[in-house]
């Protein structure tokens, strides 16, 4: 048997907005933008070069939903980048605005930072050592 990730939905308030952060800020690849009925668009984005798991920006749809854009897992680090050169990605980001919230440490088994999307989600920014 084989099976992997697909997809993990991202919930946002507004698809443009979003697109824009992603693709401009951390320079992800607008992998499709579909539109599915007047309120609904199929948006996937990924970071560049990756041949994983992509982020399905799904628009809040009801007030349940529109609380929890940029708090999805309670204030815990959400998602994860993984890089090939963490302090090209990491001045880069700085340089595009990207708020840093935990400076770098080196680990044992890499460097890591943690920043902030438009939202407030929390991602780890990880790299080699």
């Amino acid at each position: 048997m084989k099976q992997e990730l697909a997809y993990i939905a991202l919930v946002v308030k507004d698809y443009d907005e979003a697109i824009q952060f992603y693709t401009q800020k951390l320079h992800f690849d607008l992998v499709e933008d579909t539109q599915l009925s007047e309120t609904k668009r199929w948006v996937l984005i990924s970071p560049p070069g990756s041949k994983g798991c992509q982020l399905l920006l799904a628009k809040a749809a009801n007030e349940e939903q529109a609380f929890r854009v940029g708090d999805q897992t309670g204030g815990r680090v959400f998602l994860f980048l993984r890089t090939d050169d963490f302090w090209r990605d990491y001045q880069d980001m700085q340089g595009n605005g990207i708020e840093f919230i935990r400076e770098p440490v080196k680990e044992e088994w890499g460097t890591v930072a943690v920043f902030k999307d438009l939202y407030g989600n929390l991602w780890d920014l990880i790299g080699p050592i």
